[in-house]
Parts: C-alpha cells; sequence; structure tokens
C-alpha cells in the first residue's frame, strides 16, 4: 500500500520508517541536530505547500529520506491503517 503525503509524493508503507510531529519533537536538540544534518545531505524532501506539521522517515534503496509533510501526524497514521 502505498501512503501519499503531499505535492503528488507518496511511498510504499513498508518503506516507512517513522513520523513524527515536527511542532513536538523540533523542541529537541537532538532532533533539529538530526534534521540539520540530513539536510546538509540533500536527503530532506519538502512535500508542504504551507508550514510542514509532521515528518517522515523512510529507508528506500540503502538511503534514507526524510519528508516534510503539511498533514498531521494522526492523518499520516490513518492513512497508514
Amino acid at each position: 500500500m502505498y501512503v501519499a503525503f503531499g505535492k503528488e509524493k507518496s511511498v510504499f508503507s513498508n518503506d516507512i520508517v517513522a513520523i513524527f510531529d515536527l511542532d513536538i519533537t523540533s523542541q529537541s536538540h537532538l532532533t533539529r541536530q538530526f534534521l540539520r544534518k540530513a539536510e546538509k545531505s540533500g536527503a530532506v524532501e519538502n512535500t508542504a505547500d504551507d508550514i510542514p506539521k509532521s515528518f517522515v522517515i523512510c529507508k528506500e534503496k540503502d538511503r534514507n529520506t526524510v519528508y516534510l509533510s503539511q498533514m498531521a501526524t494522526a492523518t499520516l497514521v490513518k492513512r497508514l491503517l
């Protein structure tokens, strides 16, 4: 099953490693550091038309990708079920 994040981007549900609420997790310096490193390495893809609410970590072909999404984490989790 595929899960859509926004901007016509979708990934296979088995490739999803984790879904995080951006407002809550970005309060941690470790999360901010992780996102900075991912952005520097080119692993971040913004699929949000507006301010992102969540981010999804996916493992695709030996590469981790972080997708920023304007959808709430609850919405993304419901799409997985």
